[in-house]
């Protein structure tokens, strides 16, 4: 069932002709995914580029890496991919290795991030949404939907590296509502980032459910026309609103 609260009374359910959804902690746990993918990298390093391996597992470097990459590639911030890539990159130089390794390096790791493990809830609600509405895919990540397997559910998939800008902004919304025809206040967004999602959706337009697991408060001003705990409540919602 969906949650109790105000906000679902809101939503005006006759008016949503299209749902985008979010994609990581949205379908799947992102951090399990990510953490696999890490060891399974590291694992290919230890056998490619030892010397950068045993770099990477000294505390703090990582992390130093990343936030130097970032700061040194400020035009990749809506890229994942390329930022991953170039921190393996700046890795593989401290450690006086072949550079040229990061291209393979991060294919291994891309492809093992693909391997998602869906909530229990999202193949039954992905199947009963895409009968009633055209699905679109917005991701900030760099999930790709035919390779996690849930391609075929959707007609259109946009994500911030191939688009060029991400959420909260408003294009990559209205270019999704573009994309099977729509206006965005035509167009119902679930995510579970309060901030990227809920009020990025509701700044370009679109209405916006807010899909949250776990127990957070809401903590911004504008407000997500709908709260649920998962995919199933979201079904029961739209069923119950369009009776």
């Amino acid at each position: 069932m969906a949650l109790a609260t105000p906000d679902s009374l809101t939503l005006d359910v006759k008016r949503i002709a299209a749902i985008s959804l979010d994609l990581d902690d949205t379908l799947w746990p992102i951090w399990p995914t990510i953490e696999r993918a890490e060891r399974v990298l590291h694992a290919w390093l230890m056998r490619e580029a030892p010397k950068t391996a045993s770099l990477l597992v000294t505390p703090g470097v990582l992390r130093e890496l990343r936030e130097a990459t970032e700061k040194e590639r400020s035009d990749l911030a809506h890229d994942l991919s390329a930022l991953r890539r170039e921190s393996i990159r700046a890795a593989l130089k401290r450690a006086g290795e072949d550079p040229a390794l990061a291209d393979p390096a991060f294919d291994i790791f891309f492809a093992e991030r693909q391997r998602v493990e869906l909530y229990d809830d999202v193949l039954p609600a992905l199947k009963w949404l895409s009968e009633r509405y055209p699905l679109v895919a917005i991701s900030n990540g760099n999930a790709d939907v035919n390779r996690t397997g849930v391609g075929r559910w959707f007609r259109t998939a946009f994500n911030a590296r191939e688009f060029g800008s991400g959420k909260p902004h408003a294009p990559i919304f209205r270019a999704a509502a573009a994309s099977v025809g729509l206006l965005p206040k035509d167009v119902l967004h679930v995510g579970d980032d309060a901030a990227l999602d809920v009020v990025g959706a509701l700044g370009a337009g679109m209405q916006a459910a807010w899909l949250v697991r776990d127990e957070r408060p809401w903590e911004h001003d504008a407000r997500p026309q709908l709260i649920v705990p998962n995919l199933h409540a979201l079904c029961v919602a739209l069923e119950a609103g369009g009776a």
